[in-house]
C-alpha cells in the first residue's frame, strides 16, 4: 500500500530533484510545481505530473500559497512536501495545507510556529535544560532599554531577527554607540526579508563552530538522533562547507548533548524531521542557537554516514509509521562526508553572479554525490537563490574525504558565469581546515589571505 496517493513537491531545483527521487523510489506518483523561469527545468522530467504555479519571481509563484494550493487540489495531491526555504518552516502555511485534507510532509504546524520565533524557541530550550547563551527576550522600542538588555547581557552583541534565518539581519555591535544604530537596521532587514520588525540580542562569541543534531520523530512520541553536522564553515552567516562526523570535538561530551536533546524532543512530542543547531565556542562549551523545522540542505552528509534516506524517513514517518518501523536497527556512523555548495557568485566578493550555463559538467565517481536542479543552458535567475549544486564526498577518514571533494571540484567545469568553486578549493586545501581547526569566520579568513597573496 503506497503511503500517499500523490504528492505535489512545492519547490525548485536540487531539493525538488532529491525530494523526488524519494518519492519515486518509493513508488509514490507526484506532482512537481514550477514557475516561467523554471519551465522545461530538468528536474520536472523525474515528476509524474507538472503544475505551472506562477511568474518567475518567488512571490508570485513558489511564495504564492494560494497558487501552490489550487494547484495541489487540481492534480488530487493528498500531500504536499515543501522542500526547504520558501514555505518549507511557514506555520499558517502548514496548517492551511492540513486544512485542506492534505498531509504536510513536515512536523505539525504547531511546532513550526513554536520553533520558529527564535526567542520562543531559545525559552523552551532552557526551559527544558538545555545549554543556552545570554541573550534576551524581543527588544522594545525604547532605546535606553535596548541599552539595558545589552549591558546585562555584554559586550559584544549580536542582533538577531527573531522572526528570522538564513543570516538575514544578523548584525554585531560592539559597544553601546554601535547597539541602536545595529537594532534599526536588522529590524529593517528582518522586516523586509520575513515581515517582522522583531529582533533579540545574543551575547556574540568570537570565531565559534557550529554544531548541529539531526532528529527524527514520529507521530507516536519517539524521536531520535542521526549524530551531528559541522557546518562552521560560512560565508554572510550562510553555510557553504558541512561535513559529518564533526572534527575535533570531545565525543563523549557531544554523545551525551545529543541523547539529552533527542530525549527532549522525544518527550515534548517532537513529530518528524528537525536540526538543532548549537554554537560550540573556543572554550568547549555547547549553547543552543535555534531549531530547524525541515529538512536541511546538508542532509547529505549525515545520509552518506548513516546510509538513511532521510527524505524516505520524513515521508514515512508524515504517513504515520512508527520510528521502530522506519528505522528499524539505531543508525550507526561510518565513514566521513563532505558537502560543498556550489554557488553562481564572485569567488572573491560572495555576490551573486547570474547568467546562463554555456557548460555545466558535473564531476562523478565512486563516493561523489551531486546535487542539482541545473543543467547546459539554463539561466541562473537572479530570481532565487544562486546555489546551482551540492557536490559531497565520502570517504573511510575525513583525510581521504577531503582529497576526494578537492579532485571533485577541480574536475567540476563550469561556464557562463562567475562560481565560487576556486573558493571552496582554497578553503579545502588550508592548513586550517584540513587540521579541523574550523570557524564560522574561516571563509572569510581565507579568501581574503588568498586574495592579497595574489594580488601580492
Amino acid at each position: 500500500m503506497a503511503l500517499f496517493g500523490k504528492v505535489m513537491v512545492a519547490n525548485r531545483g536540487a531539493v525538488a530533484s532529491r525530494v523526488l527521487r524519494a518519492l519515486n523510489a518509493l513508488g509514490i506518483p507526484s506532482v512537481a510545481a514550477y514557475s516561467d523561469a523554471d519551465a522545461g527545468a530538468p528536474w520536472l522530467a523525474m515528476a509524474s505530473e507538472t503544475a505551472h504555479v506562477g511568474a518567475a519571481p518567488a512571490r508570485e509563484s513558489y511564495l504564492n500559497q494560494d497558487a501552490i494550493l489550487e494547484a495541489a487540489r487540481r492534480t488530487h495531491c493528498d500531500a504536499l512536501h515543501p522542500g526547504y526555504g520558501f514555505l518549507s518552516e511557514n506555520a499558517a502555511f502548514a496548517q492551511r495545507v492540513e486544512d485542506a485534507g492534505m498531509r504536510f510532509i513536515g512536523p505539525a504546524p504547531r511546532w513550526i510556529e513554536a520553533m520558529g520565533h527564535k526567542t520562543r524557541a531559545r525559552e523552551l530550550a532552557q526551559r527544558e535544560g538545555l545549554p543556552v547563551g545570554r541573550g534576551s527576550g524581543v527588544l522594545p522600542a525604547d532605546p535606553d532599554l535596548i541599552r539595558t538588555a545589552a549591558e546585562a547581557i555584554g559586550y559584544p552583541i549580536l542582533v538577531k531577527p527573531a522572526a528570522g534565518g538564513g543570516g538575514i539581519g544578523m548584525l554585531p555591535a560592539r559597544n553601546p554607540d554601535e547597539l541602536v544604530a545595529a537594532v534599526e537596521r536588522a529590524a529593517s532587514m528582518a522586516d523586509r526579508g520575513f515581515g517582522s520588525r522583531e529582533v533579540y540580542l545574543e551575547r556574540l562569541v568570537e570565531s565559534p563552530r557550529h554544531v548541529e543534531v539531526q532528529l527524527l520523530g514520529d507521530r507516536h512520541g519517539h524521536v531520535m538522533h542521526l549524530f551531528e553536522r559541522d557546518c562552521s564553515v560560512q560565508r554572510r552567516h550562510q553555510k557553504i562547507i558541512e561535513e559529518a562526523c564533526a572534527p575535533r570535538v570531545d565525543r563523549t561530551r557531544l554523545t551525551a548533548l545529543m541523547d539529552d536533546i533527542a530525549a527532549t524532543f522525544s518527550r515534548l512530542g517532537y513529530d518528524n524531521l528537525g536540526t538543532v543547531e548549537m554554537l560550540l565556542a573556543p572554550d568547549g562549551e555547547f549553547r543552543f542557537l535555534e531549531m530547524n523545522t525541515r529538512l536541511q540542505v546538508e542532509h547529505g552528509v549525515t545520509e552518506e554516514i548513516t546510509g538513511v534516506d532521510l527524505v524516505a524517513a520524513q515521508l514515512r514517518s508524515s504517513a504515520g509509521e512508527p520510528l521502530a518501523r522506519v528505522l528499524p536497527q539505531p543508525p550507526r556512523a561510518s565513514g566521513h562526508a563532505i558537502q560543498a555548495r556550489v554557488y553562481a557568485e564572485d569567488p572573491k566578493r560572495f555576490l551573486p553572479s547570474p547568467g546562463k550555463l554555456t557548460e555545466f559538467a558535473p564531476p562523478s565517481g565512486d563516493g561523489i554525490r551531486v546535487e542539482t536542479g541545473y543543467a547546459a543552458g539554463r539561466d541562473v535567475t537572479p530570481h532565487y537563490d544562486p546555489m546551482i549544486a551540492k557536490v559531497i564526498a565520502r570517504a573511510d577518514t575525513r583525510a581521504a574525504a577531503i582529497d576526494k571533494l578537492v579532485d571533485a571540484l577541480a574536475a567540476f567545469r563550469i561556464e557562463g558565469l562567475k562560481h565560487n568553486i576556486p573558493a571552496l578549493l582554497a578553503i579545502l586545501d588550508s592548513e586550517e581546515f584540513r587540521d579541523g581547526r574550523v570557524h564560522t569566520g574561516l571563509a572569510t579568513q581565507i579568501v581574503t589571505r588568498t586574495t592579497a597573496k595574489a594580488v601580492a
